[in-house]
């Protein structure tokens, strides 16, 4: 199988690219098990510390039409879609937000609707496209309202996606994810990025900023548990897909509060010293439009699985972060 990933030099990505070379092959459009001969891994900067080969490295621009029919060819089988502008920094600058969520998507779709073969599409999605009066525990067909610009150009790219799927143009599937926790590296643009931050700077000895009530409720996932729904959402069979092609993934519902206790009981009272409470209300905006909690019934039915507590997570950010010391 010919694999091409965009957005492969992010953490998702990278882990991605990592777990498809180790399980080494996928279903193919014929639901028949098969090697993986190529993954190409595409982003704007280039994807480091992984040799294998088997993975081309190519640099670009996800926006640019030529670049994308060099990408995606008669050879390809299947896309990962990961590349996107994040929360925080799409609410900024509509028009990169716009160019990125959304137009280099379409684009994507248009480059698969456009060859011979019917391409297997995975992308995900966001909690951001809800809003307004929600329901403590968010319905598999709740409406969509997203109160910010990146949860509307998800929603957009989730109304494009099923279409151009029900038009049997491509194979797709948007998996919804909740916030990824404990992200590892450096602070990124989004809204959620303090989700991470609130453990991962203590856990290595640096003052991190909580900028929400810490009663703030989330709806999250760890990067293993993330990439593991990522290749699971490629393995179903279209005709399971029977509630639809956007899969609210199944996830942890926890408090800041319960956040900061795990990393507590894991790490002790100086690690949490570390943390201080300085409101951003401009994040308190976005994050307190996001869903706290789902019901998920229709993702648990096609297999995918959450994490089983926070300590869970933030040990597994633990045990990668000893793995690469």
């Amino acid at each position: 199988m010919n694999i091409v990933i965009t957005g492969a030099a992010g953490f998702l990505g990278k882990k991605l690219v990592k777990a498809l070379l180790a399980k080494g092959s996928l279903l193919n459009r014929q639901g028949q098990m098969q090697n993986i001969t190529k993954i190409t891994a595409f982003d704007i900067a280039p994807l480091a510390g992984i040799d294998n080969p088997r993975l081309q490295v190519v640099c670009g621009d996800i926006s640019n039409p030529a670049e994308l029919a060099n990408l995606i060819n008669e050879q390809t089988d299947s896309v990962f879609h990961l590349a996107a502008i994040v929360s925080g920094q799409a609410e900024q600058d509509f028009d990169l937000g716009m160019k990125i969520n959304v137009d280099a998507a379409r684009q994507i779709m248009e480059r698969l609707r456009a060859l011979p073969q019917r391409i297997r599409l995975v992308t995900t999605s966001s909690v951001a496209v809800f809003g307004g009066n929600l329901p403590d525990k968010v319905p598999d067909d709740q409406v969509w309202m997203p109160q910010s610009s990146y949860g509307t150009q998800k929603a957009m790219n989730d109304l494009l996606l099923s279409d151009y799927s029900r038009r049997g143009f491509l194979d797709g599937r948007s998996l919804r994810m909740p916030t990824i926790v404990v992200r590892p590296g450096k602070p990124n643009a989004a809204a959620s990025s303090f989700a991470s931050g609130i453990i991962r700077e203590p856990l290595n000895g640096e003052a991190a900023n909580c900028p929400v009530s810490t009663d703030t409720r989330l709806w999250l996932m760890s990067p293993d548990k993330a990439v593991a729904a990522l290749i699971r959402g490629h393995e179903l069979d279209s005709e399971k897909l029977d509630q639809g092609r956007v899969i609210n993934l199944c996830g942890l519902s926890v408090t800041v509060e319960t956040m900061i206790g795990s990393l507590r009981k894991i790490a002790g009272d100086d690690v949490v010293a570390r943390i201080s409470y300085q409101p951003d209300q401009a994040i308190i905006n976005i994050v307190n439009s996001w869903p706290g909690d789902f019901h998920a019934d229709y993702a648990r039915r096609l297999g995918f699985e959450a994490n089983a507590s926070f300590d869970e997570m933030v040990r597994e950010y633990l045990a990668e972060k000893d793995a690469t010391a």
